[in-house]
């Protein structure tokens, strides 16, 4: 696989690579020779590390909220890589409110301000940051992938996930957006939206608990709706699966493709 997609040698930047699908496409990376330059908050894992070649993995501790931290990771990447190649925009947060609660006005499962600032500050600020700082690089080079990580909820809508599934409907038309402005300069613009995937440490409890609340149902009900017969393939997508994507995308396999956006859904509907 490694000398098919022949992305050994290649930097990818990849944020929020320290758990859940980034630390898959990281893990998948390193496997494959590639340069990675992990982007997060968390340090990643021993597991993760040990991993890599010697100057094969880069961790910069990086807010993709802030500009000044989003600067200084391109910064240290460029520095220790010499280059970017493909930068994954994978960061993201899910705090699943309500509109409006029912039961209690103001409740803390109803969206407030403080909550919704949140998400579009990291699912869709951090992904105009990060693109356009290495964007700026990506041109001086004539080169470059942009691979944003984006959600089937965006173009569904999300019952209790409202402002989650707006921010990545943004991402959506971003992609779209950025191919255009970018190709120019070759450099492809494409979106990846998975479905249901396995449980990581993200599907926290406390998150199953606002999901749960927000759909008027209990956790146990919840949890066995994960996988139903929405899903044709009948399972929930793996991680790695989302990772085997991303890393075709950021080949040059994929060097005519730009401006859409694939679903990894395992052919889920509402049908």
């Amino acid at each position: 696989m490694g000398d098919w997609l022949e992305i050994e040698g290649r930097t990818f930047v990849v944020t929020g690579g320290s758990s859940g699908i980034g630390q898959a496409i990281v893990k998948s990376l390193l496997e494959n020779k590639a340069n990675v330059v992990l982007a997060d908050l968390q340090e990643p894992s021993t597991e993760l590390t040990q991993l890599a070649e010697p100057n094969q993995l880069l961790f910069v501790k990086t807010n993709v909220a802030q500009r000044e931290s989003v600067e200084n990771l391109f910064k240290e990447s460029i520095e220790h890589f010499g280059k970017i190649d493909v930068l994954v925009n994978n960061a993201g947060i899910n705090m699943p409110r309500l509109l409006v609660d029912a039961k209690e006005s103001g409740s803390r499962y109803e969206l407030s301000d403080e909550v919704l600032d949140r998400m579009i500050s990291i699912n869709q600020k951090g992904v105009v940051l990060c693109s356009q700082i290495a964007g700026r690089e990506m041109v001086k080079s004539q080169k470059g992938v942009i691979i944003n990580m984006v959600s089937e909820s965006g173009l569904e809508g999300s019952e209790g996930q409202s402002a989650y599934a707006a921010t990545k409907a943004a991402i959506y038309s971003y992609t779209r957006s950025w191919a255009k402005e970018l190709g120019k300069f070759n450099i492809r613009v494409v979106g990846v939206a998975p479905g249901i995937l396995e449980k990581t440490g993200l599907r926290t409890p406390a998150y199953e608990d606002a999901l749960a609340y927000t759909r008027g149902i209990t956790v146990e009900q919840l949890r066995q709706g994960y996988t139903n017969k929405s899903i044709p393939i009948r399972r929930d997508g793996k991680l790695a699966e989302v990772a085997d994507l991303v890393l075709f995308l950021g080949s040059d396999r994929a060097s005519y493709i730009t401006g859409t956006t694939y679903n990894i859904a395992g052919g889920k509907s509402r049908g």
